[in-house]
């Protein structure tokens, strides 16, 4: 079927609705002009698709760890689709990488076949699971930093990456929101519930400044660095929820270096484990 523009494609109704499900899917790029636009890296953008992707993916991964873990039922369903919905995402921008670097690399290669240091997500996508205030924490974080990202990608040079980004606004919008309304329901609440989400911000503020330390394949891009609205939106939920910025120091680099150039915490090789563990054992399996 023919398109006027990538995001008509990302959004078409036939869309395998199973998509979450097993494996042996069409590509979710098919019939989309995947073409690298003349004056675009594909190299770089391939590399900046795979960090986007690697961020979902991994995130994704420990949001489902929550199923069965969630204090009320609603928000076993509202936490579930977070995860697919970043699971979505991670789909699009690996077939993206895939298209853009010409290797053809499925979305399978990239999420089953890769080891620690090949994984490009920031670290804080992949802290070990916590309470439910981590988690709040987290998520906020995460899903304000991605928000105000994806909005400015949507001006993309590639129009594949502009689309994938205009979808992924609402679900990012309405992931903020939810962890917005948590983090003041659990803030301004009784004295523990303040203490367990404060404590939560502060294990998750170590990492806030490396989503905004630009990597050279950003960089390259031009990538935009949306602090200014990251900062705004966090001081006003703060505020709300009658809590305080952690003032903890961030969590350094390693000579350098950090989850953009595949060096992670120590909770990173056990996610792994367990995420490839059917894809390795039996490799080239469908269901």
């Amino acid at each position: 079927m023919a398109f006027d523009n990538a995001f008509e494609a990302l959004t078409d109704a036939s869309d395998d609705s199973r998509w979450a499900f097993g494996t042996g899917f069409e590509d979710p790029l098919s019939g989309v002009d995947t073409s690298v636009p003349s004056g675009v890296d594909g190299s770089a953008l391939a590399a900046y698709c795979l960090m986007l992707g690697d961020d979902a993916l991994i995130f994704s991964h420990r949001l489902q760890q929550w199923c069965t873990n969630a204090p009320e039922l609603e928000d076993e369903v509202a936490i579930a689709n977070i995860g697919l919905d970043l699971l979505g995402q991670a789909r699009l921008l690996f077939a993206r990488a895939g298209k853009a670097d010409g290797s053809g690399r499925s979305e399978d290669d990239f999420a089953f076949l890769r080891v620690e240091h090949e994984f490009r997500n920031v670290r804080l996508a992949e802290l070990e699971r916590g309470d439910f205030g981590q988690l709040i924490a987290v998520l906020l974080v995460f899903s304000t930093w991605r928000l105000a990202l994806f909005s400015r990608l949507v001006d993309s040079e590639d129009a594949v990456l502009a689309a994938i980004a205009a979808k992924g606004i609402k679900e990012l919008t309405y992931h903020r929101d939810y962890a917005a309304r948590w983090a003041v329901r659990l803030g301004d609440g009784t004295e523990y519930s303040h203490e367990r989400m404060q404590a939560g911000l502060g294990s998750a503020w170590p990492y806030v400044e490396e989503l905004f330390a630009q990597h050279d394949v950003e960089r390259r891009l031009g990538v935009p660095v949306p602090r200014e609205e990251f900062d705004e939106v966090l001081s006003q939920v703060l505020e709300a929820a009658t809590l305080t910025t952690p003032e903890v120091p961030p969590r350094a680099a390693v000579a350098g270096r950090t989850g953009r150039d595949g060096v992670h915490t120590e909770a990173m090789g056990f996610l792994l484990a367990e995420l490839q563990s059917v894809a390795r054992a039996y490799p080239g399996a469908t269901w």
